[in-house]
């Protein structure tokens, strides 16, 4: 019986899964693998840090993702199919290991995050084009 999110380390391990799923995904890898110098070592961390403090309120996270994707979005362009699949693969990856309210905040608050990157990104394609 799969339980839910309730611990960093069960973080760390819902986030390394995620991770090596997208960088081999033929939809949405290239943005780790070509666009960015993306390493493991320096993102990981990083994202742990995001999920802890979204899922668990613990104020770990100190950063502004939406700068780094709409700077993203300048080297190789996020469409909404690039998002779909983000979606696709992090639910997958949270429900293949995962269940109980924490995991279902998890797929919530990454549908409001792809929502809100989408059209902070299409507001800074209009605002500088």
């Amino acid at each position: 019986m799969k339980e839910d999110i309730s611990t960093t380390a069960d973080i760390e391990m819902l986030v390394n899964k995620f991770y090596a799923k997208v960088l081999t995904d033929e939809t949405i890898g290239t943005f780790f693998t070509t666009a960015v110098n993306f390493s493991f070592e320096k993102h990981i961390p990083i994202m742990i840090s995001f999920w802890e403090t979204l899922l668990f309120g613990v104020m770990s996270y100190k950063g502004n993702p939406m700068i780094k994707h709409i700077d993203l979005n300048k080297i190789q362009k996020m469409l909404p199919h690039h998002f779909t699949q983000w979606l696709s693969i992090w639910e997958q990856t949270v429900t293949e290991n995962f269940e109980g309210n924490n995991a279902k905040v998890a797929v919530s608050k990454a549908k409001n995050i792809a929502a809100i990157m989408q059209l902070k990104i299409k507001q800074s394609n209009i605002f500088n084009p």
